[in-house]
């Protein structure tokens, strides 16, 4: 039985989604309810223990806010194999 679901989320991430269903011949309804069936099939996922190592060091690098880290991965990983 399909139910109407009203949600509240930011228009660029709105626009993005729908983008992306569009991309995929897939309705913003079959997108939203393939994630919601995802992450009620996998609940072992918020399960994960992360080690004491990695909490102690996560948040020392402080990166300004402007960089784009995944511009940045492709400039160095361009240059190291060109």
């Amino acid at each position: 039985m399909n139910v109407k679901l009203t949600l509240q989320l930011d228009k660029d991430i709105i626009d993005k989604a729908k983008q992306y269903a569009k991309e995929n011949n897939q309705s913003l309804s079959l997108l939203v309810q393939n994630y919601f069936n995802f992450i009620s099939e996998n609940e072992e996922i918020e399960k994960i223990q992360i080690s004491q190592n990695i909490k102690d060091i996560s948040g020392i690098i402080k990166l300004d806010t402007k960089t784009n880290t995944k511009e940045e991965y492709k400039k160095y990983i361009l240059e190291k194999y060109s």
